[in-house]
């Protein structure tokens, strides 16, 4: 994830590489890094003295040691944010507090700046919000949400990229059963589900109204969606969303 959103800000050109500090373990990862133009390290301590804005991008586990690590040389005024599941902002008051501190939820779109990501804050002022919000604006979407609802959003839009991949799958394979070459077939859907997003997005209607638009009486898309209903289509992806927000 944290490859992911510096791809995404120099991209985007609202962060230059020599505004970003990667930290990593791995020499692969550095180099990686380093062929983006960004400052790459494994010292973290040092990359965090004069830093404006923090991002934790690791696993959640370990997530405490390394904010024991750096909590003492984090500026005072810094942007402390985690993208880690299930680490929550009163962990992070622990090591971090007094600072703006953010909860973080992104998803691995971000990548080509179509992400969609959940914001929750502690401790930090209007500006400080709306500074974190416009930093991953470039990536996409932002939405700041109740701390308890995140591990819904988590399900709907972070394992979400997952299921509509697998949808992807799926329908790609549907076409070729009806004669059509895989390349092909793979673009077709991934156009056709970004018309269907475009055309929520853009014109705020329910699914149901863009559905009605194509499923004329007795026709060949009605029969399609009912035999879908009839194979547990909907039930299906209720469940998966359920099943994600299992701990």
């Amino acid at each position: 994830m944290g490859g992911a959103m510096i791809r995404g800000w120099i991209e985007s050109g609202h962060v230059t590489p020599q505004e970003l500090t990667a930290v990593a373990v791995h020499e692969t990862t550095l180099e990686a890094m380093r062929t983006l133009g960004v400052t790459a390290t494994t010292d973290a301590v040092e990359a965090v003295r004069e830093a404006e804005v923090v991002i934790l991008a690791v696993k959640p586990w370990l997530v405490e040691g390394v904010a024991q690590q750096i909590a003492d040389s984090v500026p005072s005024h810094a942007l402390v944010g985690s993208v880690a599941a299930g680490i929550d902002l009163k962990t992070l008051v622990k090591s971090f507090g007094g600072r703006a501190l953010f909860r973080i939820m992104p998803n691995t779109a971000v990548r080509v700046r179509q992400g969609m990501t959940f914001l929750t804050a502690a401790g930090a002022t209007e500006a400080q919000r709306q500074t974190m919000t416009a930093l991953f604006e470039a990536l996409g979407r932002v939405m700041e949400v109740p701390e308890a609802q995140l591990d819904s959003c988590m399900a709907v839009a972070s394992c979400g990229i997952a299921y509509a991949l697998r949808y992807v799958r799926a329908a790609m394979e549907g076409g070729i059963e009806l004669g059509l070459k895989p390349a092909a077939a793979q673009e077709m859907v991934a156009q056709t589900l970004i018309g269907a997003a475009e055309l929520l997005l853009q014109t705020g209607n329910h699914p149901e109204v863009e559905i009605d638009r194509v499923t004329t009486p007795g026709g060949v898309t009605i029969r399609g969606l009912n035999a879908m209903e009839a194979h547990g289509f909907s039930h299906a992806v209720i469940e998966g969303l359920k099943a994600s927000t299992v701990k």
